[in-house]
């Protein structure tokens, strides 16, 4: 089942608040543990959050209001103007996994729409939904809106939240004051046809929408003078006193707010006596303004009433202030109003079908990945068994920087090569803390020699002297590998400096093949908006026959396993299944062949276009039936032309983000970067990396 719920809204005061206390009492009924988490809080300082304190007060979650949000408004828009949006993905995703470990289901909150920016608001919350995999709640606010601007706004938001990979569990059209609820609902199921999603309709509840006397007392900051006892009572207007009275009585209506300066005796005492005569509505209460008191006459008139009928309030500020203010006020729920809180779950349930939503949940499990969170994914992996990987190009900044990181985030255990003065200048001008790095200089270890005696045994048939072995050792790509190859290293990451063929070749030479592996390839993993494909052969071999063909499409659907990829495999080609004729065609009808004989498990198509291999409806119209085509995961490219250009094309296209080249098919792992690598590229591959080694160990299984 799904862990996870986000509901978020589409604008500002659609009874959100509402919605997620019978969301809360729904999942409290069947589910022990029940976490709450707001990524996003609005900048009010020195007060809680509202809506996380309505649920802490509400339900007993065992949680820390600390625990329950992640960034300010404010926070969160410094960081995206800086350009820091995948840092504040990162901080909110760790936030969110630290309670995620605590409970069994969490139900998210998104932002309340208030801080001026729809669009930014609208964009967050679909990237961090997409990001934590959770299923979406829309809420949408019909409030004064007419039938057709109902389903124009929820239409186009559920097509603005699907084009962001968003998973949509379902949408509630809140607030609605139309006379035929039915004919809406109608409606509205017809104008989003296209789309499974469940589909509620909840009407606008006097009690619920208008603030009461209460509201007015906090939003203002007033004091009460008299009639505490009736801060309940529910505000329906405002009424701005500056007339005489012959006329402002003409104005009052059920349920209207006086407001007027405190030294308006003659307003304050006709409100009152309205409130008392049977010819006029009751008005709600009375705001004085300018923080004046009643006259001291006054002041005894109404102190010498039997039970003052209406609050009476005093506020700071003067009356053009204070009605501006009171222009953006509008009803909450307070967590100590337990008329409201009863309404909104009664008004809940009576609305929407908590059975089917629940059903639907335990059902529904999100298969859509967001770059953030395959790359969080592998750090996770990584940090559950740290690996020791060397990196020998400590005199990259690059390097230096990412091994920063990954100290500080706890991913690995790191040994750095190269000139140590050197490396310890930068690290100092860099202002990084590097202090739990091994360094070691290739040419002052003091296991230079058992590196040099071993190397020499392994490729004296080949040709090597013992000072060739010795120059070679010297180099640290060599001296990495060969730490890699006697345990001293679980793996090796480099590249940002040296060739792929001066990584790769050490390793061929000290590491070797695994057993039954005649060739190292590689893959990319390709971050799509809501999914991660596996691509290979496109960095290692130019022309690989059917044999190697076979032997990259095995090795490669292992390493998606290995990363949480269920492995569908297509062997690409320019003919799906017999449509097609020629060598190239069957180079790949073989490949395929071999492929299926030595992994009789693997489910695995060719020869199979790319089209037919990723779309669904062409697939269902060139192989049908077949449980890969429209569904892979993993392509193969038969040379190294066509997948090269072929990973940098989806790049670009696409928008992906391309992870790697990942080599495989060594004993233990060694992996290339591009020398044009940044930072963050560096990071991944050493989790990779990492990754590989624990899956080398037989230990990967037990975190997946």
């Amino acid at each position: 089942m799904a862990k996870s719920l986000y509901i978020t809204a589409t604008e500002a005061r659609s009874g959100k608040s509402a919605i997620v206390l019978g969301v809360m009492q729904m999942l409290l009924r069947d589910i022990r543990r029940v976490g709450f988490f707001r990524p996003i809080i609005n900048d009010e300082s020195g007060k809680k959050d509202h809506d996380i304190d309505l649920v802490l007060s509400q339900f007993y979650l065992g949680l820390q209001y600390e625990e329950t949000y992640a960034l300010t408004m404010r926070q969160a828009k410094e960081m995206v103007n800086a350009g820091q949006h995948a840092l504040l993905m990162e901080r909110i995703i760790n936030k969110y996994k630290e309670l995620e470990s605590k409970c069994d289901f969490v139900l998210l909150e998104g932002t309340d729409f208030e801080g001026g920016s729809p669009a930014f608001e609208f964009d967050i919350n679909a990237d961090i939904a997409a990001n934590l995999g959770s299923p979406l709640l829309v809420v949408v606010n019909a409030c004064q809106k007419t039938e057709h601007e109902i389903i124009s706004s929820t239409k186009l938001s559920l097509e603005s939240f699907s084009e962001k990979a968003v998973d949509i569990l379902g949408i509630i059209v809140n607030r609605v004051a139309v006379a035929d609820r039915e004919a809406l609902r109608i409606a509205l199921r017809q104008s989003l046809a296209r789309m499974d999603v469940l589909l509620y309709l909840i009407p606008e509840v006097a009690v619920l929408g208008k603030p009461t006397m209460a509201d007015v007392m906090k939003w203002v900051g007033a004091e009460v003078l008299y009639g505490r006892d009736n801060l309940e009572t529910q505000v329906e207007d405002i009424v701005v006193a500056a007339m005489q009275i012959g006329n402002f009585l003409d104005y009052i209506e059920k349920g209207s707010l006086v407001v007027t300066p405190g030294d308006r005796s003659d307003i304050i005492v006709s409100a009152l006596a309205s409130r008392l005569s049977a010819a006029y509505p009751d008005i709600a209460g009375i705001l004085l303004t300018g923080g004046i008191r009643p006259d001291r006459n006054v002041a005894r008139l109404v102190e010498g009433w039997t039970g003052v009928p209406v609050p009476v309030l005093l506020g700071k500020e003067a009356t053009f202030q204070t009605a501006r203010r009171l222009y953006n006020m509008y009803g909450k729920i307070e967590p100590d109003n337990q008329k409201k809180i009863a309404s909104a779950l009664g008004v809940f349930e009576e609305n929407v079908d908590t059975v089917e939503m629940r059903s639907r949940l335990n059902t529904r499990k999100s298969t859509k990945v967001t770059p953030q969170m395959f790359e969080y994914s592998l750090i996770e992996k990584a940090k559950a068994h740290r690996q020791h990987i060397v990196l020998p190009e400590g005199s990259d900044e690059r390097i230096l920087r990412a091994a920063d990181i990954l100290m500080r985030r706890g991913v690995v255990d790191l040994t750095i090569l190269g000139d140590i003065p050197t490396i310890h200048s930068k690290i100092s001008q860099m202002g990084l803390n590097l202090d739990a790095v091994q360094l070691i200089d290739p040419s002052k270890s003091p296991d230079l020699e058992e590196y040099i005696e071993t190397f020499h045994e392994l490729r004296k048939s080949k040709g090597v002297s013992r000072e060739l072995a010795c120059d070679c050792m010297m180099d640290p790509t060599y001296f990495g590998t060969m730490m890699v190859y006697l345990g001293k290293a679980d793996g090796m990451v480099s590249g940002a400096i040296n060739t792929t063929a001066h990584t790769i070749r050490p390793a061929l030479q000290i590491i070797k093949t695994k057993p039954g592996i005649s060739i190292v390839s590689s893959v990319f993993f390709m971050c799509l908006k809501d999914r991660v494909l596996v691509f290979g052969d496109c960095a290692v071999n130019p022309n690989p026959n059917p044999q190697q063909l076979a032997e990259i499409a095995i090795n490669s659907a292992e390493t998606a396993r290995v990363f949480g990829i269920e492995p569908r495999v297509a062997m690409l080609s320019y003919s799906t299944g017999d449509s097609g004729a020629g060598s190239d065609v069957d180079l790949v009808i073989e490949a395929t062949r071999i492929a299926r004989e030595r992994a009789p498990e693997l489910l695995i198509e060719g020869p199979i276009q790319y089209d037919a291999a990723i779309d669904p409806e062409v697939a269902q119209k060139k192989l049908p039936g077949s449980p890969v085509a429209g569904r892979a995961t993993v392509f193969i490219f038969p040379d190294l032309n066509t997948g090269n250009n072929t990973y940098k094309a989806v790049q670009r296209a696409a928008n992906a983000v391309a992870i790697g080249p990942v080599l495989q098919g060594l004993k233990k792992p060694v992996n290339d970067l591009s020398r044009g690598c940044l930072v963050p590229d560096i990071v991944n591959t050493v989790a990779i990396t990492a990754i590989q080694a624990q899956a080398e160990k037989g230990i990967i299984a037990q975190q997946d």
